[in-house]
């Protein structure tokens, strides 16, 4: 999909929402620090798999790069993913990682294939994560249209968070973004 035509959306801090904005499963979903991956595997009654829908290298979206502290222009490995539980697509997922961190032992991350990340992430001692950005989005945003390309109906709007993770100090960004199917899923304990 061009980017050209598309809006960004906008990433707000969890103390930046207003409680009436998020239902408490939504919170539950959004703020939880726990692996993503895990937590769907295990609500999931199917089976659970990862669909690679793109993975090219390309320049992110600015408020990626902001967020990632690269330069204008600057390219990146872009992999764009679903995470189904049997055939429905609960969470789109888009990973932005610098060319820069895709060195020495973090070479591994162009190849994960249909792996999931976060159980990579997870797996690995030297991770740490920062902090969640959340964003409510609509129709004419770029992840809002790539994550519901698969959905003939969409909602009115789809929340979203994101968070940077560094690898031995080398920094991805993960958007994870939550499809109406997650209504389904068994809320997540979390203390945020």
């Amino acid at each position: 999909m061009k980017t050209s035509n598309h809006r960004e959306s906008v990433w707000r801090f969890q103390a930046q929402i207003f409680n009436h904005m998020l239902s408490n499963k939504m919170s539950c979903w959004l703020f939880d620090p726990a692996s993503l991956t895990s937590r769907l595997i295990a609500a999931c009654d199917g089976q659970f798999r990862v669909r690679v829908m793109s993975q090219s290298w390309g320049t992110p979206l600015f408020n990626e790069l902001k967020r990632l502290e690269m330069r204008s222009r600057e390219v990146a490995l872009i992999r764009e993913v679903f995470l189904y539980c049997d055939d429905e697509p609960w969470v789109f997922a888009r990973t932005v990682i610098p060319r820069s961190t895709l060195t020495g032992k973090q070479k591994y991350l162009a190849n994960l294939g249909s792996r999931p990340l976060g159980a990579v992430l997870f797996a690995d001692p030297n991770m740490r994560r920062d902090h969640f950005e959340v964003a409510c989005m609509r129709p004419g945003e770029l992840l809002y249209d790539h994550a519901n390309q698969l959905h003939t109906d969409k909602p009115d709007f789809i929340w979203g968070r994101r968070s940077a993770f560094y690898l031995s100090d080398k920094p991805l960004l993960v958007n994870e973004i939550f499809l109406p199917a997650i209504a389904k899923c068994p809320t997540p304990s979390v203390k945020y």
